[in-house]
């Protein structure tokens, strides 16, 4: 029995950790029993809400002038695409993301977001406006003013900010489902989620725009993994890839564990109902307007560098225009390799990888080489990283680099890292590739683990536990 029960308490493990309680009354001792009400999953969901609502708070200067300020969503970095897409894609009027309608397309460009995505950001528009006008506000009037002016009209301002909060308080429902299917995900070790629970990166990036709803699906794929549910982890992983693309990486860590596992058909059972929900939550748009389906994989296919990538870098430092076809076949070959050696490093190891370390490998090669990585892109390895390495020197030093891009992106596009001679900002290109170079360590120290499992932190713990009654234990998570 571990000090403090079942449970693997971070004092007892964790050097950071151990060292931060010293302040506190130091490590758990060996009579501690915790607290009766305060277990270690409803301590988790405690600090995320805070967590959240701290993130809440980041964003206020900027709520409270319902995003006018230019310059102040970049000074404060409390930028979020949420009040800009309500108006620029149609929601101020209602309008159904596919829809045909001649007039609404000529009005509004389509969402360029999986379906997941647009239908959540329809829906809560509809509640925003039955919000703030308790019911429904009559659409004829704003039909006839050019879409440009909008967004200033008192009327739609205040609808704005109901838009903000409706979105802020069912993200925040979220994060806290995250938060519990990752305490959840190994049954002996619930304070793995802390790293996710009290993550910086959590607290700035969760409003910037919708990513964390594949978050979450990509949080229960693992513990439906873990739980010995194959179909269960398919459903979820294909209602993340019509939310996201990156929930499908999953399916790759699920095809290593099942081959070292001889579970062939828990892969094809996962395959086969992950393309089945995809196909369902995908069927209503593509029925309703199957172009206005297609402009998600046109808009990237046909995306340039953009923000935070390295092909920016590159492009910048050079002075040279790399073509959007040059920058798709180059990552893709790239990725394809980057999967090709997660593949034989999961059939060589010593033991079953987990699938969280597989999956975040797979996602974190993916991120290196996209064309674009917003700051909020952090929350995809978020979940992942807290489950393939929780270890809180290593979380540090790797959101500690996810923080100062954060910084550096607002503070490029506000222009203030543009030197005083003129020329490009050469501090933009240092913060980014420091934010790769942090992920790269965290990158080495799973694959170290995967190498030599006798490192991995979660091992022990996992053995310890009672097996799943068709998976041999190593694989759970």
């Amino acid at each position: 029995m571990r000090p403090g029960g079942e449970h693997v308490h971070p004092t007892q493990e964790d050097a950071v950790v151990r060292a931060l309680s010293e302040g506190v009354g130091g490590p758990m001792g060996t009579r501690g029993a915790g607290h009766r009400w305060w277990t270690p999953v409803r301590v988790v969901l405690l600090v995320t809400a805070v967590c959240f609502a701290l993130g809440m708070v980041q964003k206020q200067s900027c709520f409270e002038d319902t995003w006018g300020d230019g310059q102040q969503r970049y000074a404060h970095m409390c930028y979020s695409d949420l009040p800009y897409l309500y108006t620029g894609r149609g929601m101020v009027e209602r309008a159904w993301p596919y829809t045909q309608d001649e007039e609404v397309r000529d009005r509004y460009e389509v969402m360029e977001y999986p379906v997941g995505i647009s239908y959540w950001a329809w829906g809560t528009a509809w509640v925003a406006q039955a919000a703030d006008h308790l019911g429904l506000p009559d659409l004829t009037e704003r039909a006839q003013q050019p879409v440009d002016s909008l967004f200033g009209t008192p009327e739609v301002q205040s609808e704005i900010r109901w838009y903000v909060v409706v979105n802020a308080l069912g993200l925040a429902a979220v994060a806290l489902l995250t938060a519990w299917f990752l305490a959840r995900t190994h049954r002996r070790r619930p304070w793995d989620a802390m790293a996710y629970a009290a993550s910086p990166a959590l607290a700035l990036t969760a409003l910037v725009n919708w990513d964390l709803l594949a978050v979450v699906l990509v949080a229960a794929a693992t513990w439906a993994w873990s739980r010995d549910k194959p179909v269960l982890t398919g459903v979820l992983i294909g209602l993340g890839t019509a939310t996201k693309l990156y929930p499908l990486f999953l399916l790759g860590g699920v095809l290593v564990v099942c081959l070292r596992d001889k579970r062939l058909r828990d892969f094809l059972l996962a395959a086969a109902a992950a393309a089945a929900a995809w196909v369902a939550a995908d069927l209503p748009a593509y029925l309703s307007g199957p172009e206005q389906w297609r402009v998600f994989w046109s808009f990237n296919s046909e995306r340039a560098a953009d923000l935070g990538s390295i092909w920016l870098v590159v492009q910048q430092a050079t002075d040279t225009a790399i073509s959007a076809h040059t920058i798709n076949v180059a990552s893709w070959l790239f990725f394809g390799a980057w999967c090709l050696g997660v593949l034989v490093l999961g059939l060589r190891a010593p033991e079953t990888p987990r699938l969280a370390q597989l999956a975040f490998l797979v996602v974190a090669g993916f991120l290196l080489v996209n064309k674009v990585y917003s700051p909020q892109y952090v929350l995809w390895l978020l979940p992942l990283a807290v489950l393939a390495r929780p270890r809180w020197r290593d979380q540090l030093v790797w959101q500690a680099g996810e923080v100062l891009y954060f910084a550096s992106v607002w503070w490029y596009l506000g222009e203030y890292l543009a030197p005083a001679g003129g020329g490009d900002a050469g501090f933009y290109w240092v913060a980014i590739l420091l934010r790769m170079a942090c992920e790269l360590y965290l990158v080495g120290i799973v694959v170290r683990d995967v190498l030599r499992p006798r490192h991995d932190p979660v091992r022990e713990a996992v053995v310890a536990a009672p097996p799943p009654s068709r998976a041999p234990a190593p694989a759970a998570g």
